[in-house]
């Protein structure tokens, strides 16, 4: 049963953790690609310090500035190389990357990235960097009580038949009253918990219809889309792919090709990866 479980979870994982693993490399690589992290000044000054101008050089109008002053302009946040590495990487491994960053340079990667990004691109990349109990907690708010049961394989049967009940009752219209005690009971209990309640049988299917509806219409409601992609990605979002191209007839990666655009797009796409 043991290695059944973990063929399937490594199955529907769309993010794995990277093969000879090294932190220290993917700080560097975050700090270089970012630009406005107060640093750069102190960069700039040491460089400059490196160099000695001839005298002419000083009274003379240079590409580096007026008057031959060594005034470089950063090139900017790469934010190729954040997707590169944040979104190929585990939460775990995101973790130990973090505490690298700080111990390296001094700062907090996510506060750094906070200040670097902007917009949904912000939203997304700020999401991947909490633990998941974190982050479940956050998105949740005060909806999400007690810990997730991942930790055993123990399932309270009392708890199971709860649950059921909750989501019968929640389910009813799937997309009308109380989404938030599915999303409640879904994201903190495990899959063997889960595969107890029986009404949670198609639970690709739920979260395949929770992408659908966050891109089909009008504007994308991009805190569903992120929500889902984030929490499934290291669970079964390669599961629930299939499920959204049989239930919906085109692949969850075109459908985000179409809804969204620029970094926001790349990195959705990196972390939903190939179509099945």
């Amino acid at each position: 049963m043991a290695w059944w479980k973990a063929w399937i979870e490594q199955e529907g994982v769309t993010v794995k953790s990277s093969s000879h693993f090294n932190p220290d490399p993917d700080a560097e690589t975050l700090y270089k690609a970012m630009k406005g992290i107060g640093v750069g000044s102190q960069l700039l000054s040491h460089q400059a310090a490196a160099f000695t101008f001839p005298s002419s050089a000083l009274t003379s109008v240079s590409p580096w500035g007026q008057q031959g002053h060594s005034r470089c302009i950063p090139a900017g946040t790469n934010e190729q190389a954040i997707i590169d590495v944040l979104t190929k990487r585990s939460n775990a491994q995101r973790q130990q990357i973090a505490k690298s960053f700080k111990a390296q340079f001094g700062k907090d990667l996510t506060e750094t990235l906070k200040s670097e990004l902007s917009g949904k691109f912000e939203r997304l990349i700020v999401a991947l960097m909490y633990p998941p109990y974190r982050y479940e907690a956050k998105e949740l708010h005060d909806a999400m009580k007690g810990s997730r049961d991942d930790v055993s394989s123990f399932v309270d049967p009392g708890l199971a038949l709860q649950d059921a009940q909750d989501l019968y009752a929640a389910g009813e219209k799937i997309r009308g009253t109380d989404e938030m005690k599915f999303i409640t009971i879904l994201c903190t209990r495990s899959a063997t918990h889960l595969l107890r309640v029986k009404c949670t049988q198609n639970l690709h299917s739920y979260f395949a219809e929770r992408l659908y509806y966050a891109m089909k219409g009008a504007g994308t409601r991009d805190g569903t889309l992120i929500r889902n992609i984030v929490s499934r990605s290291e669970i079964d979002l390669n599961l629930i792919k299939c499920h959204f191209k049989k239930m919906y007839g085109k692949t969850l990666s075109s459908m985000i090709m179409e809804d969204t655009s620029g970094d926001y797009k790349n990195a959705l796409l990196s972390l939903v990866g190939s179509d099945p």
